[in-house]
């Protein structure tokens, strides 16, 4: 079965269960479930029931698709992504975010938890991401291109949409919420990153690096989608000094900063419904 006959597969299923066409689409990051409750849930879909999804086999990875509404608008949330290092391949990893293109999604909103490289961040900061570099060992583009899904060239000039970035710094500052900007590096994982690969990460101008996000934009913009992404930030590296981390530690700094990102999501989606009707 081709991947696009697949997607359709999945979102006629998808279809069958829910009653409103979603506009927007989230993407939860490790220790973000705080998300969840800011959705006023109609259906909530199991990872498992749904054709040719894969399953997250992550802690702090729910595992569940949920549709509701969200400052008004018509939402659907990952609770829970997939990772390359999971094992799975780029066309699964992203596999989702053509779902929701498919489901009518056309503003999608991605969260993730990283680890500083910039010396003036902090355990706890909100990045906006405002570009990316990909260092992932595989593209999600690769491969024979079907143009049903996108072009075979896609601009990724303006990966992270400079009108919702906008918007987000202003759903900061009233609610006072101090966030930062900066870029985003993806690398493989799963081991978290050396003293001397912290060091030149910062060196080829990555503000925080993480092992997800990257793809789905990638693929999010190949099909046309808008973007926005987040990151929370779990871990600093950029000290001489090494400095241990584990994924529990991880956890609790991304749950300690998740009702500032659930404030910052939903300001930003009620902006979106309010400035942005038409989309």
């Amino acid at each position: 079965m081709s991947l696009y006959d697949k997607i359709q597969t999945t979102k006629d299923f998808i279809e069958s269960k829910i009653a409103s066409k979603p506009t927007i689409g989230i993407i939860l990051g490790s220790g973000l479930g705080d998300l969840t409750h800011a959705i006023e849930i109609e259906t909530e879909i199991d990872y498992a029931d749904i054709p040719n999804f894969p399953v997250s086999t992550v802690k702090g990875h729910n595992g569940c698709l949920l549709f509701g509404k969200m400052s008004g608008c018509n939402v659907m949330l990952m609770a829970g992504r997939f990772h390359y290092y999971e094992g799975y391949s780029m066309e699964q990893v992203t596999f989702p975010v053509r779902v929701m293109k498919a489901l009518g999604v056309e503003t999608l909103i991605l969260s993730n938890a990283t680890g500083a490289t910039n010396p003036g961040f902090a355990i706890g900061d909100l990045m906006i991401i405002k570009d990316h570099i990909n260092l992932f060992p595989e593209h999600p583009l690769r491969g024979a291109n079907d143009e049903r899904l996108g072009t075979r060239f896609p601009d990724m000039s303006e990966a992270y949409d400079h009108k919702l970035i906008a918007y987000a710094k202003q759903v900061a500052d009233e609610s006072g919420i101090v966030v930062r900007s900066g870029t985003y590096v993806g690398l493989q994982g799963p081991t978290f990153e050396t003293p001397a690969e912290y060091k030149w990460l910062h060196t080829i101008g990555c503000d925080a690096v993480g092992m997800s996000t990257v793809p789905e934009v990638i693929v999010a913009r190949h099909g046309g989608m808008r973007v926005f992404a987040i990151s929370v930030i779990t871990d600093i590296g950029v000290s001489d000094v090494p400095v241990k981390i584990t994924h529990d530690e991880v956890l609790e700094a991304a749950n300690a900063a998740a009702p500032k990102m659930a404030t910052l999501v939903t300001g930003l989606v009620k902006r979106i419904n309010t400035l942005d009707p038409a989309r």
